[in-house]
């Protein structure tokens, strides 16, 4: 068994800058505040936080949907990565930002929720504030 969960935020800012963001080291980067490193095609690796994590990307739908394998330094080298899906749904106030994380360890669920809202979401709504 393992976990799955999910996360939204509407920022004020469009899908494609948003999408972009994503995929970008510099941006990744700058919108998390820690080093990231990403190649944007499909099946490009990609870290986050310092090498934290670590995937690649499985599928890209444009302004609309992203999916990467997913894992951190803390899963046991027997476990399988994770899937990460973003998606980029367009609001009345800019985007709404989802990300479903599926495969998580069993019982590990809420600290990886916990961690997209403080080291993602939180700093993602002070970066693309000042972007507008």
């Amino acid at each position: 068994m393992t976990d799955t969960i999910k996360v939204s935020a509407v920022f004020p800012v469009n899908a494609k800058k948003l999408y972009e963001a994503w995929l970008d080291s510099k941006e990744h980067t700058a919108f998390t505040g820690s080093k990231a490193t990403i190649n944007p095609a499909i099946g490009g690796p990609y870290t986050a936080w310092d090498k934290y994590i670590s995937g690649k990307t499985l599928v890209l739908q444009p302004y609309s949907r992203i999916v990467q394998s997913w894992r951190t330094t803390e899963f046991h080298d027997s476990y399988p990565d994770s899937t990460v899906e973003v998606f980029f749904e367009k609001s009345a106030n800019g985007t709404k930002l989802t990300i479903v994380h599926s495969e998580i360890p069993k019982g590990e669920g809420k600290k990886y929720k916990d961690g997209w809202k403080e080291f993602y979401i939180k700093p993602m709504k002070e970066y693309f504030k000042k972007s507008e």
